[in-house]
């Protein structure tokens, strides 16, 4: 990271994270980088937390592709997306000093509403009814109609979508290295009416999900981007690909992908 000097950290400003955050400012001074208070100046950006704050880092940096992303994780576990301890300062000081770290790429999801408003999501994205009732959506996989959901939502994931959430709702642990979505049901009915597949199913990075919501029965979903939830009114259709936009981050090599699943859920 010798060319890359400009830093910006990102966590919460309560009183126990600043002083959390102190040693961390004071060894990157130490070792040459610049504290920059506006994201947009910086061509690194590390977030101080834990998977939820290195998520928000992404998206409050408007998922910069100029940039590289670090998490640092301050609750006493190496998380899915943070490589680094805070107490740990001999890892970050073998990445800052080093010519030839390893860089993953994470892929994020493309969301657009009715046509006309997007956002990205790099872990994924959801949507479920904001009363009380099941609600009816039309899924397209491209512009073939797959089938009629009805139940309590979908999830709608990126190759490095929350593998926490996904096994909770009898999703599967994706490699990251396929470009691919995953499409996830939440509490479906399956009737004489209504008809799902009943299992999560993989696309491929070039198609394109459709989903087309019975407005008579849901007029206010609830749409989740990462851990931010949207309330927009009356949405018709909701379309998701897979972007071209990638998120770069540290990679540390005795910290895999596999590794994280390994020591998280076995």
């Amino acid at each position: 990271m010798q060319d890359r000097r400009n830093l910006y950290f990102y966590h919460n400003k309560s009183t126990e994270m600043l002083a959390a955050a102190q040693p961390l400012y004071d060894l990157a001074e130490q070792y040459g980088f610049q504290m920059v208070q506006d994201y947009r100046k910086a061509n690194i950006v590390v977030s101080l937390g834990d998977d939820g704050t290195f998520l928000q880092a992404v998206r409050k940096t408007n998922f910069r592709e100029d940039c590289l992303y670090a998490g640092i994780s301050t609750t006493g576990n190496l998380n899915m997306y943070c490589d680094f301890h805070s107490d740990d300062t001999e890892k970050m000081i073998a990445a800052a000093s080093s010519e030839n770290i390893e860089v993953r790429r994470y892929p994020a999801l493309e969301v657009t509403l009715n046509g006309e408003t997007s956002f990205y999501c790099l872990n994924e994205c959801s949507i479920r009814s904001s009363v009380i009732k099941t609600f009816v959506i039309d899924v397209l996989i491209d512009d073939l109609h797959f089938e009629t959901f009805r139940g309590d939502g979908m999830v709608i994931s990126s190759p490095t979508g929350s593998t926490a959430y996904n096994k909770s709702i009898n999703g599967a642990v994706v490699d990251p290295l396929l470009p691919c979505i995953q499409v996830s049901e939440m509490a479906s009915l399956n009737n004489n009416t209504y008809r799902t597949l009943g299992s999560s199913f993989i696309l491929s990075s070039d198609r394109r999900l459709t989903l087309k919501i019975n407005q008579d029965l849901n007029s206010y979903p609830i749409i989740g981007a990462d851990n931010e939830a949207m309330s927009i009114k009356h949405i018709d259709t909701i379309e998701v690909k897979l972007s071209d936009r990638k998120i770069k981050s540290v990679k540390l090599k005795d910290n895999s992908f596999w590794e994280k699943v390994k020591r998280t859920f076995l």
